[in-house]
């Protein structure tokens, strides 16, 4: 036992201003290939918003627990085989499915999902980058086969894993088409890096997005909302184009209707960083760092918060206000 923390804990099931309780709790101790670390920042995601509300799969099964997916913070103490020394600075996917996750002042994080942080990226940039960049690069790279001069449509494209994927698509050479939800968004998507985008609040997406393709339709779609969104997108597609099924934000995965994607020759295919080896993941992330290094990708991070201000960070991230990645800062409490 290494002595107490602070932590925010899950206690039951409902919105989280009702479920999240701040509490003093054990530090945890290391489990099989996982590594000890102080957090120095959390990113929270909407995943953690349907923990509190008990409909995210991957979620603790019983009783109370801490969530907070990824986190960049120092290495207190490391188990064996995990490559990691007392000190170094990480961004990492944490234990959250064990309840040790990032929402507390030490976490545990998984010995196969850490990377080396960027010289010149800070802490809280740093816990919004992992996943949604690992994410969109799996997806836009290796599932969806993007090409420089194809068209990609994002889907949600203000949020932070819509964001990572515009700012990624256009690094690649691709024409950026983002769908958001009125005009300060779709600005947004603009400086995350779209070349054009479609209000979902002013009409139809995909006659929006055919106009703007003179009718052909685009190549990828990279879909992190499901429900209409994704639907609307089926109708927007050219021939031999790839659909990428990220998330369900919508609260709705996308629903796949197999006889349009065989009358339509288009392919459906999913993405999650999860499925793949450490060395080939290890090559994505030098790919991404070298992409940060030169300035061709951006942060996503648009809104942080301090560690107290976990509830009302899941509050603006639920009800929409918040535009891009949000983080907890917790060397700003």
């Amino acid at each position: 036992m290494l002595g107490a923390m602070r932590a925010w804990v899950v206690e039951g099931t409902g919105p989280p201003g009702e479920v999240l309780r701040l509490i003093d709790k054990p530090v945890p101790d290391l489990r099989e290939g996982t590594f000890l670390m102080e957090v120095g920042a959390v990113g929270v995601g909407l995943p953690d918003v349907f923990m509190c509300k008990g409909t995210y799969p991957l979620a603790p099964k019983e009783g109370s627990f801490t969530s907070g997916q990824e986190v960049c913070g120092t290495v207190v103490q490391a188990g064996d085989g995990v490559g990691l020394e007392p000190g170094q600075r990480v961004m990492t996917v944490t234990s959250f499915q064990t309840g040790d996750g990032g929402f507390a002042e030490q976490c545990l994080g998984l010995g196969h999902s850490w990377f080396t942080v960027p010289d010149s990226m800070d802490d809280a940039t740093a816990a919004g980058f992992l996943i949604p960049y690992h994410t969109a690069w799996i997806g836009l790279v290796r599932r969806g086969g993007l090409k420089a001069a194809e068209t990609l449509l994002v889907l949600g494209a203000a949020g932070g894993t819509g964001a990572a994927a515009c700012s990624l698509g256009a690094a690649l050479g691709a024409r950026v088409i983002g769908v958001a939800g009125g005009p300060e968004r779709c600005d947004t998507a603009t400086s995350f890096g779209a070349h054009q985008t479609v209000d979902h609040r002013e009409g139809d997406i995909a006659a929006a997005v055919r106009e703007l393709t003179d009718g052909r339709g685009v190549d990828v779609v990279y879909d992190p909302v499901g429900g209409d969104a994704y639907t609307a997108a089926t109708r927007c597609v050219a021939r031999d184009a790839r659909i990428v099924l990220i998330g369900f934000a919508s609260g709705e995965w996308a629903p796949v209707n197999v006889r349009h994607v065989v009358q339509r020759n288009y392919s459906v295919v999913g993405a999650i960083p999860a499925r793949y080896s450490r060395e080939e993941r290890l090559d994505d992330h030098r790919e991404l760092s070298a992409l940060w290094d030169a300035g061709s990708i951006n942060s996503v991070v648009t809104a942080s918060y301090r560690f107290e201000e976990l509830p009302e960070a899941m509050r603006a991230l639920e009800s929409r206000e918040v535009i891009g990645r949000v983080v907890l800062d917790l060397s700003s409490g």
